[in-house]
């Protein structure tokens, strides 16, 4: 068996190396061998495939465990209001700046701070898995309420700069730390795929889960500090972009399935070429202005969500 695994392991690996060196090398309508690119264009480039590996890595796996932890195949990492909370720390810098505290830390402080409130509001009601649900939904309302409120008050650059990062845009690659938002990633996915049996049970309803031994509460308080310190890393460093973490996984699924270990796996991949491709794509599509990758997401998630959603009604 692991023989047989083991070409189309090769295959994906070689396939991803190929994808990453073209994706260097794409400038102006030409190729170029990296290593012989001007220094200032490496600089640039290859922070921004990292970044778009990392962030679709992220988003993905999240949104995978998102959609067994609520059994909605509608799910998104948004949900628990990490996204909102985010934009609500990048806008309160922009606007009021606070000691100069960085976009990216702000954003990623704002996402945890959003989540720790979330899980103590529930903590406190313990509405179960659809209370976790209506909780995170206000909450996000609540902090988006407040970021239209801050930009509508605002002077214009502080408003063309949330905008522009509220867009999700890969631009600002190599000019934050990328170091510390891949560490926070990769303890977010060792949380998740800890508890991927956990989630397979999950699916199941929360009264089987705590007949087969599962303590509930204790694994959805780890999955959603997994999946919002995922999602924090990555608007961190991309903004935000919304609909990989409802689309990747929804796609493996349907394709291979197995268990909610393999598809976050799968997705994990999936999730980090298909950004980078789609930033390619993005970069190109109105040159020489950089169009935000998560606009053109958002142009092929929104089809992507309500065909789900009338699947989801006719079967």
């Amino acid at each position: 068996m692991r023989h047989t695994a083991l070409p189309k392991i090769l295959f994906w690996f070689l396939g991803a190396v190929l994808l990453v060196w073209l994706c260097l090398g794409v400038g102006l309508g030409t190729w170029e061998r990296p290593d012989q690119i001007d220094p200032m264009i490496w600089q640039l480039r290859w922070p921004r495939v990292l970044v778009a590996l990392l962030v679709g890595t992220a988003l993905a796996v999240a949104g995978a465990a998102m959609q067994a932890l609520f059994a909605n195949p509608l799910a998104d990492p948004s949900l628990i209001g990490t996204s909102s909370g985010a934009a609500l720390g990048v806008v309160l810098v922009l606007a009021f700046g606070f000691g100069g505290m960085g976009v990216s830390l702000a954003a990623f402080l704002g996402a945890m701070t959003v989540c720790l409130l979330v899980l103590g509001v529930h903590h406190l009601l313990g509405a179960g898995r659809l209370g976790l649900l209506i909780i995170g939904f206000a909450i996000s309302a609540f902090c988006m309420a407040v970021v239209s409120l801050i930009l509508f008050i605002s002077d214009d650059m502080v408003l063309r700069s949330a905008t522009n990062w509220l867009s999700g845009n890969l631009g600002a690659a190599g000019f934050v730390p990328i170091h510390y938002a891949a560490i926070t990633m990769l303890i977010g996915l060792v949380v998740l795929v800890a508890k991927a049996r956990d989630l397979d049970i999950l699916l199941l309803g929360d009264e089987t889960a705590l007949s087969m031994g599962i303590n509930v509460k204790h694994s959805r308080l780890w999955i959603v500090i997994g999946t919002t310190l995922l999602t924090g890393a990555a608007v961190s460093l991309s903004g935000v972009i919304g609909f990989i973490g409802m689309m990747i996984p929804n796609v493996i699924a349907s394709i291979w399935g197995g268990t909610r270990a393999s598809i976050m796996w799968r997705s994990a991949v999936v999730g980090a070429i298909f950004l980078l491709l789609v930033d390619t794509f993005a970069r190109s599509i109105v040159y020489p202005i950089d169009l935000p990758v998560g606009i053109v997401i958002s142009l092929m998630g929104a089809p992507f969500f309500l065909w789900l959603f009338v699947k989801g009604i006719r079967t």
